[in-house]
């Protein structure tokens, strides 16, 4: 009986406790949402800092990174990192010079960068894959497995040896290795909020004439360093670039839903294989033979029967996936859905004019 009592008044103050909660955050925005449990603020709350406050304990070796590596990252990065068909190379371009003072001598130069070359804080790094990666299932790598994917990664950079175990006790160690550990610095006029702000404007408060144009501009020199930037652009949006290979000029696709509205209208073969290539589509498919991913005619055959294999191939495209063709996963594709769709068109029609 005494037992009984006690559970139910443990009950009851557990219920008035959730009640009081929800008052609380329905003071402000009432009938609007409810307080979040410590367990739903956990979960979210896995982000790693600079100074590594939230780094969780644990580790990995070099070795055991390779063989993440190997089976979760190759397709996208290549073995080495040295990839530059799907994604910038994330190893090259340092020097141990660089390890030394800490600051990547090329970057002073209109070269393209990998991202060893650029990153100044080792817990970006940490954080960035233990969240995103890999690409078709992100968050699925335990704290270990985060260890050893970056101890490899590192180890491809010259950072650590081949016989490194990386953990939450010598990241600070590596941290100081990492050739571009100087390259950011503090702008103050960010952090001081009594300061004096880095842009100064005239205050205009009636009959103001708003001139608009363009003001600031990246160099010739520098205006290739990540590749064609235009291509790399959805074309919706307030986004505004410069094509500095081919001026002004948009694919045949786009140009025709600007035009009329909509893709309805039907492109031109070598539109849509200049498309496939710009898009890295190429990067895994052929045309006819099997390259990472089957040719386009191999899939163009086995649907060949399959009334619904458009709708699901614009599907499977959008979101990537793996597992119908090998264990290589496709990412998901950043292009708009009316160009998935006159891509998966074409490659179902034996992407003929290739």
């Amino acid at each position: 009986m005494f037992k009984s009592t006690r559970l139910l008044s443990m009950l009851l103050l557990a219920a008035s406790m959730g009640s009081a909660a929800s008052l609380h955050a329905n003071e402000k925005y009432p009938g609007v949402g409810r307080a979040a449990t410590a367990a739903e603020i956990k979960a979210w709350d896995i982000d790693v800092r600079p100074d590594l406050t939230g780094l969780p304990p644990g580790s990995g070796s070099v070795a055991k990174g390779q063989e993440i590596w190997e089976a979760k990252c190759t397709s996208c990065h290549g073995t080495f990192g040295e990839s530059n068909e799907v994604f910038s190379p994330l190893v090259g371009g340092t020097t141990a010079e660089d390890i030394k003072i800490g600051r990547v001598k090329a970057l002073q130069e209109p070269v393209a960068r990998s991202t060893l070359m650029k990153v100044s804080s080792i817990s970006t790094l940490w954080d960035y894959i233990n969240r995103a990666m890999p690409w078709n299932a992100p968050k699925s790598l335990s704290s270990d497995e985060v260890y050893a994917t970056l101890a490899y990664l590192l180890h491809l950079g010259d950072i650590i040896p081949a016989d490194y175990v990386l953990s939450d006790t010598n990241m600070r160690a590596v941290q100081e290795r990492l050739p571009n550990r100087n390259g950011k610095i503090k702008y103050d006029r960010l952090w001081n909020i009594n300061g004096k702000g880095d842009v100064q404007n005239v205050a205009c408060m009636k009959n103001c004439v708003i001139e608009t144009g363009l003001t600031s501009a990246l160099p010739d020199s520098a205006r290739g360093s990540h590749g064609n930037l235009a291509e790399q652009q959805r074309d919706v949006g307030p986004a505004r670039f410069i094509d500095p290979v081919n001026a002004n000029k948009r694919s045949e696709i786009v140009q025709l839903a600007a035009v009329t509205g909509s893709a309805t209208a039907k492109p031109s073969n070598a539109s849509m294989s200049d498309l496939a290539r710009k898009s890295n589509c190429m990067a895994c498919h052929q045309v006819d033979k099997k390259f990472v991913g089957p040719s386009f005619l191999e899939v163009a055959a086995k649907y060949k029967s399959d009334s619904l294999a458009e709708t699901r191939l614009v599907e499977k495209i959008k979101v990537g996936g793996g597992g119908v063709w090998g264990a290589v996963p496709m990412p998901p594709s950043t292009l708009r859905t009316e160009e998935i769709r006159a891509l998966t068109k074409w490659v179902l029609a034996g992407a003929p004019g290739k």
